[in-house]
Parts: structure tokens; C-alpha cells; sequence
């Protein structure tokens, strides 16, 4: 029985959900993927399989297997189950990963929102330190998108407050990776 999660851009961040108990973990095998769809204007974080590369995140229980709120939350996305063999985690057996579906489009015509990468930055700062934010970026595909800066008024749902030190790193990152900045 599938009863947990493995998180990998967003649901690092602990302030973005209630799902415990939650552990580091490494999937092996698999990348993340900036993804563009005709759901919407920006683009998605997902995650693919791409031999040779592992990425971190974290592992969490869907308490009592309860799937509605996460699905809801995640409903652009596929649940799929993940091979016990990829993980690198305290649970490894009934875990699922979600994926966005479909052939992607071009994701130059997606843009990355601001509020939503620094919401995965502070995530792998809080759980990985300096290396983890660093690690984040060069396990993910897909940053020829421009980054659309609506950080003064955030259109990610779950978006958070960032302390002045956070919001230097992830500008930093995105300064240190050339990426073209939008403003909203």
C-alpha cells in the first residue's frame, strides 16, 4: 500500500505542508524538469527519468493513506509509484513521486515563477544547506525559461516570506545561472 510521498521541489518545504513524520531522502535515476503545458501560463516543476543523476528531497506519510488533499494540491500532476531500488530513504517500500503528465511543450514559453522557485530554494536551504540549493539547480532541467519575478505579489499559492539572507541566495542563483528575470 502506497502511504508516502517523495517530494522534490515544493513539498521540501515544510512550511508548505503538514505531512509528518518527513525524512531527507535521495532519489537515484531521476531529474527534475521545468515542464510547459497548455494547463497554464507558467511553467511546472516535474521530475523524469534520466540515467546517472540522483536529486534530494523529502520522503513524508500520507497520514492514514489519505490521498484527496495531496491529489488536489498536486492535480496537475500523475501519482506514480517509485521502485523501492531508487530511493535512498528511511521508508523506501509504497512511495509514490508526481510527474506531469503529457508531451511537453516549449518551456522558453513558460515562465518560472519567482514566488514558487523561492519557495523550493528556501526548502533545500532549510533541509541541505548552501550545497543542497546548489545541487538543486544542477539536477534540474529546463532553466532556458525566464523567471517571471511576482515576488511582490506572489501568484503561488503557497508562497512565503523570505529573510533577506534567502532572498539573496536565490537571487544569486538565478543571477550565477544567467537566467533572463520578467517582471510581473
Amino acid at each position: 500500500m502506497t502511504r508516502h510521498f517523495f517530494g522534490y521541489g515544493s513539498l521540501v518545504n515544510r512550511r508548505t505542508h503538514d505531512y509528518a513524520p518527513a525524512h531527507p531522502a535521495r532519489l537515484d535515476g531521476w531529474r527534475r524538469v521545468w515542464r510547459g503545458t497548455g494547463l497554464r501560463r507558467f511553467a511546472f516543476l516535474s521530475a523524469e527519468p534520466a540515467e546517472g543523476v540522483s536529486i534530494a528531497g523529502l520522503v513524508a506519510e500520507v497520514p492514514g493513506g489519505d490521498w484527496a488533499a495531496l491529489d488536489r494540491r498536486e492535480a496537475a500532476y500523475d501519482r506514480l509509484p517509485l521502485a523501492p531500488a531508487t530511493l535512498a530513504a528511511p521508508v523506501r517500500e509504497g512511495v509514490a513521486i508526481y510527474v506531469v503528465p503529457g508531451a511537453p511543450e516549449p518551456v522558453g514559453e513558460h515562465p518560472i515563477l519567482l514566488s514558487y522557485l523561492d519557495v523550493v530554494v528556501q526548502g533545500f536551504l532549510a533541509e541541505f544547506g548552501a550545497p543542497g540549493v546548489a545541487a538543486f539547480f544542477a539536477t534540474t532541467e529546463g532553466w532556458q525559461a525566464p523567471v517571471f519575478d511576482d515576488r511582490a505579489a506572489p501568484l503561488y499559492p503557497r508562497a512565503q516570506r523570505l529573510s533577506p539572507a534567502e532572498r539573496e541566495l536565490v537571487d544569486a542563483e538565478i543571477a550565477r545561472h544567467g537566467l533572463r528575470r520578467i517582471v510581473g
